[in-house]
């Protein structure tokens, strides 16, 4: 079996352009991409913290040491600058291989420059507070309806 697991992930960085005019994309500071492990045309995903709003799509190499976030083309409409995303790619794995895997964790500062990397090799929680991802809460599930005695 194999498993499609979190490889690499851009921290909370901001949203630095949008340029809705272009055909599609984001670019990404080339120290960043290097930093994260992402080739430019690979897949990634785009999370907007902000708003909540998600896209798929590709990077592309933003010039390096700027910082540059810049969203293009379809992605304007749900992206806007300002904006702080979490920008992630994923890997497919054996499962022997995934259960060992580590994700590279990315963590930016306010000019989008390299803060911290983490890879996961520490215990879990060891994050910067200012980096926590939102809460996700379990919701317990239905409970089933007792059997009842059919009635004469």
């Amino acid at each position: 079996m194999r498993r499609t697991v979190l490889k690499s992930k851009i921290h909370r960085a901001i949203v630095t352009e949008t340029n809705i005019h272009y055909e599609g994309s984001l670019s990404i500071d080339a120290d960043l991409l290097d930093a994260a492990d992402i080739l430019p045309f690979e897949q990634i995903h785009v999370w907007d913290v902000t708003n909540g709003s998600r896209i798929i799509t590709y990077a592309i190499l933003g010039e390096r040491g700027t910082g540059v976030i810049q969203v293009n083309g379809g992605g304007t409409h749900h992206i806007k600058k300002g904006d702080v995303v979490i920008i992630a790619t994923f890997t497919d794995l054996k499962s022997r291989d995934a259960k060992k895997h580590k994700p590279r964790v990315i963590f930016v500062d306010r000019e989008n420059h390299v803060k911290d990397a983490d890879d996961h090799d520490n215990d879990v929680g060891s994050e910067p507070e200012t980096a926590a991802e939102p809460v996700v809460e379990t919701v317990a599930k239905p409970r089933r309806a007792a059997k009842r005695k059919p009635t004469e």
